[in-house]
């Protein structure tokens, strides 16, 4: 099939902060140098910042770096964090850790409790101000390579194929975006980013990639119970001591506070599920109290990356680089990775200018993972490398090693922690682990997944070739179900797999409705056959995020 081409400079493919700041940190490069450089931004989402979902408190340290002028500029950052409290919680009690007791990753004195998806919305203007070509509602569905196996860009998705995956009366093939670099700033466990890593063998020394689900509700709540700036998190209840898991509540402006939970994906039990966990969360006293009288308006979910500096894979191929969270720059100690994704943008965009400007192309970057490794972000990431290593040992072992490991020794102490095992691989057999009895929800507080769902605004047009590939049709039923009791019905935070059964309540099949999906990718990563692969849908589709 024929498909037209277009030729840029560099080829982005992700609207988030990792790939705005490099579009960004490009075009200002050729600014000032008196140049120009053809830079094009394509993104899945129907507008940028329509998939982008964080908690978020953000440390403004690399927005500053990059767009100096930021608040003059009308940056959405307008809730300064006004204190910080860390609780552990018990059914019905909470503690309050002393903020002397904290480690310094956990305080947030000069960051913002911010929507990540409207930070986005801004850097994309900025973007566009500079001359940035920006394609929204454009999935990067295949890498392109070139004669000497270089990437020499993407193809976008078809549009209008029908389920069956033939042309429907609508169709319009993929356009071919050539780069003489190319950008994956997908996000975590990205489509195209995890080609990349097996083709190119990029995880070679590297640990196993560990794995978070986040999930988030805006609410509204009643002026008594606001109080913009306010920091909660928490850990404990309703998780088991063995189980990696937190929550948070952050107050924006104008009465709004996000609510969420991260689970940690390399929990083993499968009967646990994420969603209701989410939901007992909110019934504890503490955070109940935010939210009576209040009104959820919008309901997400997204998975995260969560092993460090450890787990980073090579930066660099033939063609391109890995940046944000596509390779896994996320700070879980300081449960932040917006400043780590900008940060490892403009650097990427830093080594990729110079490139440019010695006049070569689809070869290594090699300059990108060097300053990195110079960079006050490696020494971040370096001072917290074993705080998920020393968290998948207990929350209270955990936490005391870990405070141990920053207070003592300033986070530079002479051991390193390894993960050797991949969250997929740690789910034990269904009979070798207690039932878990989750609540109805009373849809006040609590709700189901078709209501959240719903909140989330995600839409696919259903006449299309499913976006969730199984490798074997017969491993939901055979194995999943047979030996895990279908623990996709569990981890996905969205209905998207049911396990159904003929009316004698035999013959079980696996339905997928992928209409529902989120695009958070946990089916992706948890999956224990790793039977499932998620690939992009048609552009343009999935959620969309309002002030998430």
């Amino acid at each position: 099939m024929e498909r037209e081409a277009m030729e840029f400079d560099v080829v982005i493919v992700g609207g988030g902060p990792a790939g705005l700041a490099a579009a960004i940190r490009l075009k200002q490069q050729a600014a000032e140098k008196g140049g120009e450089i053809n830079v094009c931004l394509i993104e899945k989402g129907a507008e940028i910042g329509a998939h982008i979902l964080s908690g978020a408190v953000m440390d403004p340290r690399a927005l500053t770096e990059l767009l100096p002028d930021w608040q003059a500029d009308g940056a959405p950052l307008n809730a300064p964090v006004c204190e910080d409290r860390f609780l552990i919680l018990s059914e019905t009690g909470a503690m309050k850790v002393p903020n002397s007791l904290l480690p310094k990753c956990f305080h947030n004195e000069g960051n913002y409790v911010i929507s990540l998806g409207n930070v986005c919305r801004w850097l994309g203007e900025q973007a566009e101000a500079l001359g940035v070509e920006i394609y929204p509602g454009f999935a990067g569905a295949e890498v392109l390579f070139d004669e000497n196996g270089a990437v020499k860009g993407v193809a976008t998705g078809d549009m209008g194929r029908l389920r069956d995956g033939s042309e429907g009366p609508n169709f319009q093939p993929g356009m071919e975006l050539h780069g003489k670099y190319t950008f994956f700033a997908e996000g975590c466990r990205g489509h195209l980013g995890k080609q990349l890593q097996e083709h190119f063998k990029l995880n070679d020394g590297a640990d196993p990639q560990t794995y978070g689900i986040g999930l988030k509700e805006l609410w509204e709540i009643t002026p008594e119970q606001h109080q913009a700036g306010l920091v909660i998190h928490s850990g404990g209840w309703p998780m088991q001591p063995d189980t990696y898991g937190g929550g948070f509540l952050y107050h924006l402006e104008n009465n709004q506070v996000a609510v969420g939970f991260v689970v940690g994906l390399g929990y083993s039990n499968p009967h646990l599920s994420p969603f209701e966990e989410f939901q007992r969360f909110k019934t504890h006293p503490e955070i109940r109290k935010f939210l009576t009288g209040g009104k959820r308006i919008s309901y997400g979910a997204r998975a995260l990356t969560a092993g460090g500096l450890q787990s980073l894979p090579k930066l660099v191929f033939p063609g391109g680089a890995l940046i944000g969270d596509d390779a896994g720059f996320l700070n879980a100690a300081r449960i932040k990775g917006s400043h780590c994704a900008i940060k490892s943008g403009a650097l990427a965009a830093e080594a990729c200018f110079a490139a440019l400007s010695a006049d070569r192309q689809r070869d290594e970057l090699a300059a990108y993972p060097e300053s990195f490794k110079q960079s006050w972000l490696h020494q971040e990431l370096h001072q917290a490398r074993n705080f998920k290593p020393w968290m998948n040992k207990g929350l209270k072992l955990g936490s005391i090693m870990f405070g141990i490991d920053q207070i003592v020794f300033g986070g530079k102490a002479p051991w390193t922690l390894h993960n050797t095992k991949p969250d997929h691989a740690k789910l034990k057999a269904a009979a070798e682990c207690p039932v878990i009895a989750y609540p109805k929800p009373d849809g006040v507080i609590t709700f189901d997944r078709l209501s959240s769902v719903f909140l989330s605004s995600t839409n696919h047009e259903e006449d299309q070739p499913c976006h969730l590939h199984l490798k074997d049709n017969s491993t939901p039923i055979a194995i999943n179900l047979a030996r895990y009791d279908a623990p996709e019905q569990r981890f996905c935070p969205a209905g998207v797999y049911e396990i159904l059964r003929d009316e004698s309540g035999n013959n079980p099949r696996l339905q997928i409705n992928a209409q529902n999906c989120v695009h958070c990718k946990t089916c992706d990563i948890k999956d224990p056959t790793q039977n499932i692969n998620w690939v992009v849908p048609q552009g343009g589709e999935g959620p969309t995020y309002p002030n998430m």
